[in-house]
């Protein structure tokens, strides 16, 4: 997928719509695409469970729905306006296929996903930075991923848009 089309025909407009956009957040989402599945696999390669271009498990989706955006009711009624209608079960919550099928909403979930950390993002254009804060509050300190996977993956080309 080309990271400059992805940021700005999906990334930006979809923070710009749940007014949750800056530079850095967008950088971040577009670095966790490419680190999380090389914006590439839709399914998690090996047969884990993480799904979509962001490869969010299932136990995590439930978890940002029963434990914060429960919370953020404004959030969570914007983040189901992206979903399909045909995908909301009897709760009004989207399925977790829409991680699959719809790149809004897989965004719109990251970006959710990142607002349950309390510190601030890193300044955009800090690669660096951006890796560092992926690790400790997306992929977490046991995860299998590597800062400089993250760093070497990042889309250089995005720092322009």
């Amino acid at each position: 997928m080309d990271a400059k089309q992805l940021l700005t025909l999906v990334v930006r407009p979809t923070l710009q719509k749940l007014k949750l956009h800056s530079q850095a957040a967008e950088q971040l989402i577009v670095g966790t695409i490419y680190q999380e599945s090389e914006a590439h696999f839709l399914k998690q390669v090996g047969g884990g469970p993480a799904l979509g271009v962001i490869q969010m498990e299932p136990a995590t989706y439930r978890d940002i729905w029963d434990n914060y955006l429960a919370y953020k009711r404004t959030l969570a009624n914007q983040i189901t306006e992206l979903s399909s209608m045909e995908s909301l079960d009897e709760d009004m919550r989207p399925h977790v296929t829409q991680l699959i099928t719809n790149l809004a909403f897989a965004v719109a979930m990251c970006r959710a996903h990142y607002l349950r950390k309390k510190p601030p993002l890193p300044k955009a254009g800090d690669i660096e930075g951006l890796a560092k804060y992926w690790k400790e509050h997306y992929n977490t300190p046991m995860g299998a991923g590597k800062v400089e996977e993250f760093i070497d993956r990042f889309p250089r080309e995005i720092l322009s848009c």
